[in-house]
């Protein structure tokens, strides 16, 4: 008879033994620990906990030990440990450090990484409801939009209270669904597992030059040391299938990866991509997904079995248990910084996790940011360069039309260089993109009698035209009204003119000029979910359209193989104004929206309507010569000591009462002398370029540093020098993109 092994099992030690005091992290507003006693059974360091706060519960993280401000027999204990895996001390590092440098309140950090429906919820089966074959007896709108939600899905299962949600509906309707048997409820597992990808499954043939880079990457990736690549291609050559290589690597090792995309758009696709290269779909996070999935992917990522992440810039905050690499998909794009709440840049705290987590990242793009191509020039970044398109695709022939020369006729925007061009694709079978970076019909609604210009009751901004929509759009704060046929201060009845063209204005005019052609628009604000856009994308490459009209949504990954002319209506739009990144925003646009033209065998010609074709970034833009570009724009910057030679910080304070508002930011001028003894200079207070957003008044500064300046805790030190009423908010953003 076999012995059994009667010597007891070594007692579980935790970090934390019952009863020591221990700092705890909440989500809550109050940007500072809160001391606990830990409770019977001991705690951990990172454990996500259960604890009292006046009548409520709440979740936090145990942080560390506790701070001793209080005595150990007045504190409250944690009420209970949550069955959640403990937060590594990568993340709390990472969480740490994204606080500091940004200068958001560590809460809202943690905000960020733990913002999930029912996080705390026990790993136990759900009711969800699912769709069968059986019809609804009759048909109704709210019915409809019900089994519309399964259409755009999936039949993944919905919680009762979230397919309501959805659907824009009463429980009744979902209610009256079952009774029918429409649909039924099912107990399903809260977080079923993510299927396996096969780094072996789907490999493509790369060319030399791709082999090559994805060679590089690899090897990078299998080291386990921290690095950053910046991954430059022209459009169309493969930068995508190089990168995707480094994720099969990442995966063999075991480790986790990361693929960031600037659009939800572009997820859909690129989400067919790595299932034919991976055998399965990846985990998903951004807005589009329900918070189902989230929760899913949450607990999938923080246990590993989420092995890749397909998301928007907020999965960087995800727990990942084994983080390996990290790519940035289109790293130039401005949607990567995060424009309210924790300010950040998407990019730069790829790197700054990276680093923690000792990953590999790629920064991948046809037109780097300015930021990006220094740091490879000075050595901090590896370079790597695909020049060539893949197969048979060669660049488009880039032309300027001098609208000076070739001037529409009035009331028109396509010159007859343009509409020529058209003429040719249309006959021959081949599609056309005329591109225009501005939404709606026209941005400007104006009194023919009086000058009224319509403008939107809680900003200081003009409300554009949608004319598909009937209505006037703020696109500030997203207010609404109809268009008014009766001129809101004089009363005059027909005069309201609309001014300047959008993507709807150059539509009713392709339509005129080619009334037999199939038009297609693609602009994020029409379309209805990211899947009925990617169902709209998926006709125009089967060529159910021969003329596109599109905004920058155009511009970003999109692959249209009948695609043979690029008109771009304006190019002079982005030059406008003072933005500081003006000529290379609009470089990197044009470049990218030209790019779309010829990726397959059919050759490709880019068009750009301009007012200055001399203009040093139009010029560039013609020539093809981007690292003549990059190096006149940086050497421009670094005379004046602009980023990426010098820092910048962003103040806004914004509050209800005008003048309240200028009264703090006077006072904060007043004592600009903290500033300026790190060696930082003070501009402003100034009204910001759109003075009143949803009724609130903003005031600017902009402080200015030489690079080498740690601006952080002279700017805490400089907005705490100030008592300012609780209606008065002041906004820092440090790297600010945007100065509005």
């Amino acid at each position: 008879m076999e012995q059994l092994n009667l010597i007891p099992d070594e007692p579980c030690t935790r970090d934390f033994s019952p009863g020591d005091t221990v700092s705890v992290l909440t989500a809550e507003g109050l940007d500072r620990m809160l001391d606990y006693r830990a409770p019977e059974g001991g705690v951990d360091l990172g454990a996500f906990v259960e604890a009292p706060l006046g009548p409520r519960r709440v979740m936090g993280c145990v942080w560390g030990p506790g701070t001793g401000e209080f005595p150990v027999e007045k504190l409250r204990a944690i009420s209970r440990v949550l069955e959640l895996e403990p937060m590594r001390a990568e993340m709390r590092s990472f969480l740490e450090r994204a606080a500091d440098y940004t200068i958001t309140p560590l809460t809202a950090m943690l905000r960020l990484a733990t913002r999930v429906p029912a996080l705390a919820a026990p790993p136990s089966a759900r009711p969800v409801l699912r769709l069968t074959d059986v019809q609804p007896d009759r048909m109704t709108d709210a019915r409809s939009r019900v089994l519309a939600v399964f259409e755009e899905y999936g039949n993944l299962g919905f919680a009762p209270g979230e397919l309501a949600h959805l659907a824009g509906t009463s429980s009744s309707v979902i209610r009256g669904l079952e009774t029918q048997g429409v649909i039924v409820r099912e107990d399903a597992p809260r977080d079923a597992p993510y299927p396996v990808l096969d780094p072996a499954v789907g490999t493509k043939e790369l060319s030399k030059g791709q082999r090559e880079a994805a060679d590089i990457l690899r090897a990078r990736v299998a080291s386990g040391e921290y690095s950053t690549t910046l991954l430059k291609g022209v459009t169309g050559s493969g930068k995508t299938e190089v990168y995707l290589e480094a994720v099969a690597e990442a995966l063999e090792q075991g480790r986790q990866a990361l693929v960031l995309l600037p659009e939800i758009a572009l997820s859909v696709e690129f989400l067919d991509r790595v299932e034919a290269r991976f055998g399965a779909r990846p985990a998903e996070w951004h807005s589009g997904v329900t918070q189902t999935a989230r929760r899913r992917a949450w607990h999938a990522v923080a246990s590993g079995d989420a092995r890749l992440v397909v998301g928007a810039r907020s999965a960087l905050f995800l727990p990942y248990k084994n983080l390996g690499l990290i790519i940035v998909d289109e790293e130039h794009d401005g949607s990567y910084k995060q424009e309210d709440g924790a300010r950040y840049h998407a990019r730069d705290m790829a790197v700054l996790r990276a680093s923690i987590e000792k990953a590999t990242v790629v920064l991948a793009s046809a037109t780097p940011a300015l930021e990006t191509w220094a740091n490879a020039e000075a050595g901090k970044y590896n370079r790597l360069v695909l020049p060539e398109r893949y197969g048979v695709a060669e660049l488009p022939n880039m032309e300027a039309i001098d609208l000076r020369l070739d001037q529409p006729e009035p009331g028109r925007w396509i010159s007859g260089a343009l509409e020529t061009a058209v003429n040719a694709r249309v006959g021959s079978g081949e599609q056309s993109l005329l591109f225009l970076n501005r939404r709606g019909y026209a941005p400007l609604t104006i009194c023919r009698a009086c000058g009224h210009q319509v403008g939107c009751p809680n900003c200081d901004a003009r409300m554009v035209e949608h004319r598909f929509r009937k209505r006037l759009v703020c696109h500030q704060c997203g207010t609404t009204e109809p268009i008014p046929t009766v001129c809101p201060s004089c009363k005059t009845e027909g005069k309201m003119n609309a001014i300047g063209p959008g993507v709807e204005r150059i539509a009713e005019e392709a339509e005129t000029l080619w009334p037999d052609a199939r038009i297609a628009i693609l602009s994020s604000d029409l379309a209805e979910s990211h899947q009925a856009l990617k169902a709209r994308i998926d006709l125009i490459a089967q060529g159910e359209a021969d003329i596109i009209i599109g905004t920058q949504l155009v511009a970003k990954g999109h692959n249209f193989p009948l695609l043979t002319l690029v008109g771009v209506i304006d190019a002079d739009l982005g030059l406008q104004g003072g933005d500081l990144r003006a000529a290379e925003k609009t470089f990197q646009l044009v470049r990218q929206v030209a790019g779309r033209a010829g990726r397959h065998e059919h050759p490709g010609q880019a068009l750009i309507q301009t007012h200055q074709p001399e203009h040093p970034a139009i010029q560039a833009i013609l020539s093809g010569d981007d690292e003549g570009f990059w190096r006149a724009e940086a050497e421009m910057r670094r005379m004046v000591g602009m980023p990426p030679y010098g820092r910048l910080a962003g103040v806004i304070l914004t509050g209800p009462d005008e003048p309240r508002t200028w009264e703090v930011a006077r006072e904060l001028a007043r004592n600009g002398g903290i500033l300026h003894e790190v060696g930082a200079d003070l501009f402003g207070p100034a009204p910001a370029p759109v003075a009143r957003v949803r009724g609130r008044h903003r005031v600017r500064f902009l402080v200015k540093a030489a690079k080498g300046v740690v601006l952080q805790p002279a700017l805490r030190k400089w907005v705490a020098s100030v008592k300012y009423p609780a209606n008065v908010r002041i906004t820092l953003d440090i790297d600010p993109q945007s100065f509005y």
